[in-house]
């Protein structure tokens, strides 16, 4: 007679290398184990309207909140992946809100034709305008990008045009609140899903290269601007897009557009989400964003709170929640026979 013996094993042993570019999976569980978390969030944020049927204030909290995830996976992916950390994010709103503004209103084009060439050419243009700015590095490179929002801004409020302080007003509403809704939550699953899909592709380990040595990508033959370049005009469709969607919420474009809000808080949300990750910035704006409304209760005193709960992450878990979440989720052990 033979007793059987088990012994504690962990879950992701030997997954990773079976799964690694082909999925050769032997169970259900192994395969529900893989795709749970994505599935998890992949549902969760698809109810989220349903959920809040009730509540179209809030409803509109998770439109702002998917707009600001979609920037902060920007942000992540040029930071963490490219080592550019580009404060542009309001340059991207402002541009793509601007230029939906007036393709819809001066040039009668449909939503569905303003939005997303308000995202290609606004792109293209934001590329254009941050390429001189390339060769620079770190802090001077965040710093210019951080001007040029203002800059925009003043040159529309002194000129006084495309409605100055104003704005542009009377552009067409998304048809429906679940269009409205549906619309930047299934871009940013895309944006979410395709970025890790591309980071981890030929061009993604070039871009790698270039964050941790441009000199030896330049030496491979391969031309570094070109791909700082390509990486800047992705991050810049996220963003674009996103101005353009807030334009046609709001059926307005306005100096608002241009506010440091948009390059702030994808930092912040990286920070604590955790960098590197891409899916850490999405968690990070479902905190942030709700957050701050929440804390409209206490008036101004709500940044104090904001400031302490945010340096708080910081300090004491300064890899980030999903970091530290996706480690211990790895860190789950079954039983096994000997």
């Amino acid at each position: 007679m033979t007793v059987e013996t088990t012994r504690k094993e962990r879950i992701d042993r030997g997954l990773k290398v079976r799964t690694e570019g082909i999925y050769a999976i032997s169970s259900f569980e192994e395969i529900a184990y893989l795709i749970g978390p994505r599935l998890l969030l992949i549902v969760g944020v698809l109810l989220l309207p349903l959920v809040l049927e009730l509540a179209p204030y809030w409803k509109r909290v998770v439109n702002i909140m998917c707009v600001y995830a979609v920037l902060a996976i920007a942000f992540d992916f040029l930071a963490n992946y490219v080592g550019l950390v580009c404060l542009g994010g309001a340059l991207f709103i402002g541009v793509g809100g601007y230029l939906a503004a007036i393709l819809n209103v001066y040039l009668s084009f449909p939503f569905y034709l303003s939005i997303p060439l308000a995202t290609v050419f606004g792109a293209a243009l934001c590329t254009v305008i941050i390429m001189p700015c390339l060769p620079l590095r770190g802090v001077y490179f965040a710093i210019v990008t951080l001007m040029y929002p203002i800059l925009f801004s003043r040159i529309i409020e002194a000129l006084n045009i495309l409605g100055g302080t104003n704005g542009i007003t009377g552009l067409d509403n998304l048809p429906g609140e679940y269009v409205e809704q549906y619309t930047i939550i299934i871009v940013m699953l895309l944006a979410l899903f395709g970025m890790r899909r591309l980071v981890s592709q030929d061009v993604g380990l070039v871009l790698r290269g270039v964050k941790d040595n441009d000199q030896s990508i330049r030496a491979s033959g391969i031309n570094v601007t070109a791909m700082k370049s390509l990486a800047v005009f992705i991050a810049a469709l996220m963003g674009c897009f996103g101005g353009a969607y807030i334009a046609h919420l709001y059926m307005w474009a306005g100096l608002s557009l241009f506010a440091l809000d948009f390059s702030i808080i994808p930092i912040a949300a990286v920070v604590m989400g955790g960098g590197g990750t891409l899916i850490g910035a999405v968690i990070g704006c479902f905190i942030l964003v709700p957050l701050s409304e929440f804390l409209r209760f206490f008036g101004t005193f709500r940044i104090v709170i904001y400031c302490i709960i945010l340096t708080g992450f910081i300090v004491f878990k300064s890899e980030g929640i999903m970091v530290y979440l996706q480690r211990k989720y790895h860190q789950f052990e079954r039983l096994v026979k000997v």
